[in-house]
C-alpha cells in the first residue's frame, strides 16, 4: 500500500498545481474585459448621456443616416424635420449622434 502512495506522489511531482492550469483562462478573460467590454460600456454610457442631453433645435443623425432638426422631444420618441414640411417621428434610442453647429470649431483644434 505504501508503494502505491509513493508512486502516485512521484507521478504528481512533475505536474503544476490544479489552480495553475486555470490561470491562462482567467488572464484571457481579464484581457477580454479590459480591451473589449470596458471601452464598449464607456462608449454606451457616453451615448446615453448625449441622447439624454438632446434638446429642441439640435441637428441629429439617426442610425439610418437621416439628418434632421429636432422639433419635439418625448420620453421615447423624437420628432425630426428633415426638410421643409417633411417631418418624421423616430425612436429616441435610434439617434446616432448630435451634429455640432456649422460655425463651431472641433474640440481638438
Amino acid at each position: 500500500m505504501m508503494l502505491s502512495t509513493l508512486s502516485a506522489a512521484a507521478a504528481n511531482a512533475g505536474q503544476p498545481p490544479a489552480w495553475m492550469t486555470f490561470m491562462p483562462l482567467v488572464a484571457m478573460g481579464f484581457i477580454f474585459w479590459f480591451l473589449i467590454l470596458r471601452p464598449q460600456m464607456r462608449q454606451q454610457k457616453e451615448h446615453k448621456a448625449k441622447i439624454a442631453g438632446m434638446k429642441k433645435g439640435d441637428m441629429v443623425v439617426t442610425a439610418g443616416g437621416l439628418i434632421g432638426k429636432v422639433i419635439k422631444l418625448d420620453d421615447h420618441y423624437v420628432e425630426l424635420e428633415l426638410g421643409p414640411n417633411v417631418k418624421v417621428k423616430a425612436v429616441r434610442a435610434t439617434i446616432g449622434d448630435i451634429v455640432p453647429p456649422a460655425g463651431s470649431a472641433p474640440a481638438n483644434d
